[in-house]
């Protein structure tokens, strides 16, 4: 009986171990972000609050492969009241002796509120690399997931991880 229960947890102790393999990430590296310039809002002018966002901002990489790096992108949304949809989102990181082209596949964000106002973003979604060289070579091809939360006025953290591990295809 006592060989059957210490068998019987170490397997499942050993099956936790590898489940928790695919069930984290791997993160390759955290941005810490700025809006540069103006954000411009376009008036869809179908419906009240339908409008169209585009934000240019720059990124320093603080964690992991983009770390020192510099990204340099554009984002385009339509937004309904505080929930939007990603349309576009491209951008170039830059490290040292490297270069990566991100595309935003898919993304969402939601306006976070405070005192009745809007306070800041956060979102989430998939990109690719479809392009990359040199010391970011590794990431030609990989998808990706973002995930974006406002730090202060026109300031945001990006988290980017693996998301091939995710993938079902």
């Amino acid at each position: 009986m006592k060989k059957h229960f210490i068998a019987t947890f170490l397997c499942a102790g050993l099956g936790l171990i590898d489940t928790s393999r695919f069930a984290r990430a791997d993160s390759i590296g955290r941005y810490e972000c700025s809006v540069v310039g103006a954000v411009a809002m376009d008036a869809i002018g179908d419906r009240e609050g339908h409008v169209l966002r585009t934000v240019q901002f720059n990124c320093v990489g603080v964690d992991g492969l983009l770390k020192g790096g510099v990204y340099t992108a554009i984002s385009i949304a339509e937004w309904t009241g505080s929930e939007g949809r990603y349309l576009l989102g491209d951008g170039v990181h830059r490290t040292a002796g490297g270069l990566a082209v991100a595309h935003t596949l898919e993304g969402i964000g939601s306006f976070t509120m405070r005192d009745g106002k809007p306070a800041g973003v956060t979102s989430s979604g998939r990109a690719i690399f479809s392009f990359a060289s040199g010391t970011l070579a590794s990431l030609a091809g990989r998808a990706i997931k973002f995930v974006s939360k406002t730090t202060g006025t026109n300031q945001f953290e990006m988290e980017i991880t693996d998301w091939s591990l995710f993938r079902s295809d």
